[in-house]
């Protein structure tokens, strides 16, 4: 057997790998073989060539090490090692000479304390799962088959090291691959080289495999104490065309009979519906930068009706964006100069019009805090305008090949399926192909900030300098695409782009302004000034532009209810509010306006300019989420968390979870948000609401003793409705000295429908061969109601709050220490 022969002669393959990619190497194989058979030779030159190939597979130890691993960022490729692995990895590097599949080989060989661990607590944490009712969705976790595998048990036998003929069976095979049920004494690991027999199969067929198929493990699923599910992938070392024909005519041939193999697929849908909910409701923007003649700068934005309003903020009367201003080179370099994986800081914006342009101000907290008296002035200057903002500013690597998700069907299912596997299109990977970063913009101030920074003391006399925080403006403005998430449109009607001149009355007050868009049924309006205007009024609009060109309606002071208004008190969405057995006459001109002008109205951001650029931005950011998701179920009268969701960089919530073993397949999220919160808090205030409304924002403030080995009693947590964490600051004086303070702002938004079309060629497959299993699937995505999402805004708050200063700094040192450690 092959793997007789290399582990006869392991010292010398050992020997062998540290003169893989010297220029030499052939004599010194020559050279160090020579006593060997010409058969011996050959095995072991080709195992030297295997390990020589450059490989572009990813290592995440997530879910393989009990404690949370690092980003670890290789050649543009996003790997997840803890130190070990990185030390493996490096010196693996260095040995070899660039990343091929001895590099990947080494790292996952290495034993560590932390893998240790989770092999002896494997079993523990399978009946912790059982007992845990939160489901933990992996993001952009899925994989691609390319190939269909049938679900099919026959026996075999195994050869490996000096073992022979050990039996197992397969639970599902494929052309290139399979997963054997082995019993659990026989110990194996995950990279090892293996001979199989398919003992089941040579009793009917003659296959002509003297030595068996070789395969390499890849993964190895503890399913009871008495036996592993092996995941084994082939190696083709044996190029027997005349198997490869018969395997794949046999598998085609039964595949009705035996079934396909649907796991992967289940796992794709389940973690694509979740991603599907959260990523439309997201309040953030996103922001990709790029990066040219060594300069970045920020080339593409992906909206949502939730996140629309920032793209809009940073508009100037020109419509460009002032994002790359806001975002420039200068800043951006000094932000990713941070150690930690996700670079964050605090954006404070605000706007100055002079003779009706529109001049932006800017800086982050790093940088106001690097000179005390500018700090003040800005602050105390800048809070006084109407505009005035802050952001929470997060920026993570992006890559272009992230834009690519295939399904997680093969291509052989069918030609429809082949052609959406296919990479983007050359136009869109034009516009992404110098991505690097991808910075997360998300609303964090509120009012009461807003008047704390207004109280600051400033010397007037420096007013002048407050040009050092300004931007100029450019000629020609670099342009920035604005691409809409194309997601199912749960509206009733499409919104159409238009400006005209509106009049808004309500309760005697009358605003100018103009619409943005409009619909049958609705329209979002852009007023002049700010507006105390809330949502439930009823407004009289008149349409004095638009009066000239009609005169069968009578387009004055019409009535329309205020469905939500904008962060900037500016933005207005309304709906037309109709009387019964009464036409509502903004209703019948609208309408009308609409059918006689299709073919000049443009729609209101639906229809990207170049198609796929959405899909591929949205699995950018897909891949690349840094907040923490949460899902709601209904559950009687009340909401249950029924899901959370786990992307590529943890949030602080996640590394508590992580730290007390509750973020495998489930968790428990109960100390964090308790069921008094969801039933007394949450509950009363979102079911009332609508898919329709803005999402509603919430504060968490949690008291984290690190030193308790229990999570419930290492938590204090509360729960409050709106944005004013002055309400806990109780709770967050007592725990300052000792504890680790979070105060994080929770959105939550009230589903639709799900997004069926965005899963359905996966559903359609499921179906094909489990219509039961489908059926389970749509119904638990049925039963997601709320979707959240939790930011981190600890810094900033605490800085508004009457607490000692210098104690918030020594709890902000301990608790980077204490993330550090597990990170």
């Amino acid at each position: 057997m092959a793997d007789d022969i290399l582990l006869k002669h392991e010292d010398l393959v050992n020997e062998l790998k540290q003169y893989l990619g010297n220029t030499k190497f052939d004599l010194i194989f020559k050279s160090k073989t020579t006593g060997l058979t010409k058969p011996e030779q050959f095995l072991i030159k080709m195992e030297m060539s295997r390990l020589s190939q450059p490989v572009a597979r990813f290592i995440d130890l997530r879910g393989s090490v009990s404690g949370l691993v690092k980003p670890y960022e290789h050649n543009g490729k996003q790997h997840f090692m803890d130190d070990a692995a990185i030390e493996a990895f490096e010196k693996a590097l260095k040995q070899y000479g660039e990343y091929t599949l001895a590099v990947y080989e080494a790292v996952l060989s290495t034993r560590n304390h932390n893998r240790d661990i989770q092999d002896k607590d494997q079993e523990q944490q399978q009946v912790l799962d059982s007992l845990l009712s939160t489901d933990v969705v992996k993001f952009a976790s899925y994989e691609s088959r390319c190939e269909e595998r049938m679900n099919y048990s026959i026996k075999v036998t195994i050869e490996y090291n000096d073992k022979k003929n050990i039996s197992a069976s397969t639970s599902d095979i494929s052309l290139s691959g399979c997963k054997v049920k082995l019993a659990t004494e026989n110990i194996i690991r995950k990279g090892q080289l293996i001979a199989m027999r398919l003992v089941g199969l040579e009793q009917d067929f003659e296959l002509g495999l003297k030595n068996g198929i070789q395969y390499e493990v890849v993964a190895i699923e503890n399913t009871s104490p008495e036996f592993n599910h092996v995941r084994l992938k082939r190696t083709y070392i044996e190029k027997n065309d005349t198997f490869d024909n018969f395997l794949n005519s046999f598998i085609n041939g039964n595949k009705r009979r035996y079934k396909v193999n649907l796991d992967n697929t289940l796992d794709a849908v389940v973690s694509k519906g979740y991603e599907q909910f959260y990523i439309p409701r997201v309040t953030s923007l996103y922001v990709f930068l790029s990066k040219k003649d060594e300069q970045y700068y920020p080339s593409l934005s992906l909206t949502t009706e939730n996140n629309i309003f920032i793209q809009r903020y940073f508009t100037d009367e020109r419509k460009a964006s002032c994002l790359y201003s806001v975002l420039n080179h200068k800043r951006i370099k000094k932000l990713l100069t941070q150690p930690t994986a996700i670079k964050e800081d605090y954006l404070y914006t605000f706007t100055h019009i002079v003779s009706g342009k529109i001049y932006y101000y800017s800086a982050t907290r790093s940088e106001l805090n690097t000179n005390s008296e500018l700090k003040k002035l800005f602050l105390g200057l800048g809070s006084q305008k109407e505009n005035w903002q802050c952001f929470k500013i997060q920026i993570m690597p992006s890559h272009p090949s992230d834009s690519y998700i295939p399904l997680s069907l093969p291509n052989s299912v069918s030609a429809n399926i082949a052609k959406l596997n296919r990479p983007p299109i050359p136009r869109v990977e034009g516009l992404i192909k110098n991505v690097k970063y991808l910075v997360v913009l998300t609303s964090v101030g509120n009012s009461i900030e807003k008047h704390n920074y207004q109280r600051t003391d400033y010397d007037k006399s420096l007013v002048n300098q407050l040009k050092l925080f300004g931007h100029t403006k450019h000629k020609v403005p670099p342009h920035l695409d604005t691409v809409a998430l194309e997601y199912i449109n749960l509206r009733s009607q499409k919104r159409y782009l238009y400006k005209t001149s509106v009049e808004v009355n309500i309760n005697g007050v009358t605003i100018d302004g103009h619409t943005r868009d409009f619909s049958v049924m609705g329209l979002q309006l852009e007023c002049k000034q700010s507006t105390t205007f809330s949502k439930g009024d009823i407004a009289l609009l008149s349409f004095p532009d638009l009066q000239k060109i009609t005169k069968n309606y009578n387009l004055k002071e019409l009535k329309y209810e205020v469905m939500a208004v904008g962060k900037t008190l500016v933005t207005l969405n309304l709906k037309a509010n109709e009387e019964a057995d009464a036409e509502h006459t903004g209703v019948g001109f609208f309408t009308q306006l609409i059918e006689k002008n299709k073919d000049k109205l443009k729609i209101s951001e639906e229809e990207p300019e170049v198609e796929g650029i959405s899909t591929a931005l949205r699995n950018m950011v897909t891949k690349s989420i840094c907040q923490f998701p949460l899902y709601l179920n209904k559950e009687a009268a009340h909401f249950k968390i029924g899901a959370v969701g786990f992307g590529l960089y943890a949030s602080p919530l996640h590394t508590i979870l992580q730290n007390f073993g509750l973020l495998n397949n489930k968790t428990d999220f109960s100390s964090i948000l308790s069921k008094e919160d969801l039933f007394n808090v949450i509950t009363p205030n979102i079911k009332d609401r609508s898919r329709k409304d803005p999402p509603l924002p919430f504060t968490l403030v949690i008291n984290f003793n690190p030193r308790v080995s229990n999570i419930e009693d290492a938590i204090t947590s509360q729960c409050i409705l709106g944005d004013d964490y002055q309400k806990s600051l109780k709770q967050i004086k007592s725990g300052i000295k000792s504890e680790l303070i979070f105060v994080m702002r929770l959105f939550i938004s009230r589903t639709g429908r799900p997004d069926t079309d965005y899963l359905s060629n996966e559903l359609k497959y499921v179906t094909h061969y489990a219509i039961h299993k489908a059926k389970e699937l749509e119904d638990a995505l049925w039963s997601v109601t709320g979707v959240g999402d939790i930011v981190d805004i600890t810094e900033e708050a605490l800085g508004h709050l009457d607490i000692n200063q210098k104690e918030v700094e020594q709890m902000g040192r301990r608790k980077l220490m204490w993330l550090n450690r597990l990170r």
